[in-house]
């Protein structure tokens, strides 16, 4: 038994439930292995993810991919928050093979994380490996530690931005971004 199994079977134990009940016997070995699944972000690296997928091009518009849908923990509650990211760039002689910016996204929504860092995360990691002209990202998320628990607000969500190079300094650029992801 890994160590992470006694520790979600000395949970239950401390929670009240009987670890040896038909239901929970094989409980901590399920909840080792999908947390370790939900924090896989820890095992991979930027260089990984991308995997060389960098492309020379003439292209200089912006790039967006919306709608991404992300699954994180909140490092606070350790449950869930849930949402989808928008990431634009603008080219600066290099593009990113498409499938790799949803990639990024999962590589750091898959470990523990506020919403604020996760954004600011992704922007960074796209910049470094474009050397764009400016990078945006966008997160919409639902968090369960304010659904279920504390405030219990069932209908708020929280929108979170970064933007760097163009996209902070030219309000037009910026305003063409939020127009797509409206």
């Amino acid at each position: 038994m890994s160590d992470l199994e006694k520790n979600y079977r000395a949970i239950l134990t401390e929670i009240g439930e009987d670890p040896e009940r038909e239901g929970l016997v094989d409980t901590p070995k399920r909840a080792a292995k999908a947390m370790q699944y939900l924090c896989r972000g820890y095992e991979q690296t930027l260089e990984e993810v991308v995997g060389g997928a960098i492309f020379s091009s003439d292209s200089n518009e912006m790039v967006l991919v919306k709608d991404i849908e992300l699954y994180s923990l909140c490092e606070h509650h350790i449950l869930p928050f849930i949402g989808k990211a928008h990431v634009a760039y603008l080219p600066n002689g290099k593009v990113l093979g498409l499938s790799k910016i949803a990639r990024i996204v999962d590589m750091f929504a898959r470990r523990l994380q506020i919403q604020e860092a996760l954004t600011s995360e992704i922007a960074n990691a796209i910049q470094e490996v474009t050397d764009a002209k400016g990078v945006a990202v966008v997160i919409e998320a639902k968090h369960m530690c304010m659904m279920m628990r504390g405030v219990e607000k069932q209908n708020s969500h929280m929108v979170t931005s970064a933007m760097l190079g163009a996209f902070r300094n030219n309000p037009a650029t910026r305003a063409e971004f939020l127009s797509f992801i409206k």
